[in-house]
């Protein structure tokens, strides 16, 4: 983490090491930097980008405390935990999937959780946008979408 010294609040850094080290990982950096960079919701991850080298790119994003995961398997989450984060996360869906955005790898590790329980989802790294090409094999195998699991190549709204 870091401080962002325009904002006063502590923030996420990640590095993408190396992103432009083959054409698959250059593909997946711009269509999640694209995707996301007019994204605006509170339970999506939102960020700006750092430019420091040619070859290192730093997305900067709000601070959560945990991912789910992780908050699982630590502690027991009351009814009402969980029915607030599945709300939240219903929340972010119902924006990303209004911008004709779909997410392809949702799972615990991918939803970050701060102190106020207020939840954010991670990572998409392997969205597309509905007008894209899909591939059929996305995703964690526990996590995988019905429609991945029968290799349907092309989505639609149903």
């Amino acid at each position: 983490s870091a401080f962002d010294t325009k904002t006063g609040l502590r923030v996420a850094v990640k590095k993408l090491s190396r992103p432009f080290q083959s054409i698959i990982h250059a593909k997946r950096t711009y269509r999640e930097l694209r995707l996301l960079k007019h994204m605006k919701h509170e339970n999506v991850n939102c960020f700006t980008v750092h430019v420091l080298a040619f070859v290192h790119r730093y997305l900067v994003t709000h601070l959560m405390g945990a991912d789910l995961n992780n908050i699982v398997k630590c502690q027991k989450l009351t009814d009402d935990h969980v029915q607030f984060l599945i709300y939240q996360i219903l929340r972010g869906l119902k924006y990303i999937h209004s911008a004709d955005i779909i997410h392809r790898d949702l799972k615990p590790s991918n939803l970050a959780v701060n102190e106020d329980c207020e939840l954010k989802i991670l990572d998409f790294g392997l969205a597309r946008h509905t007008d894209d090409e899909m591939t059929g094999y996305v995703a964690t195998r526990w996590y995988r979408a019905p429609e991945i699991m029968l290799n349907w190549m092309h989505y639609n709204q149903t």
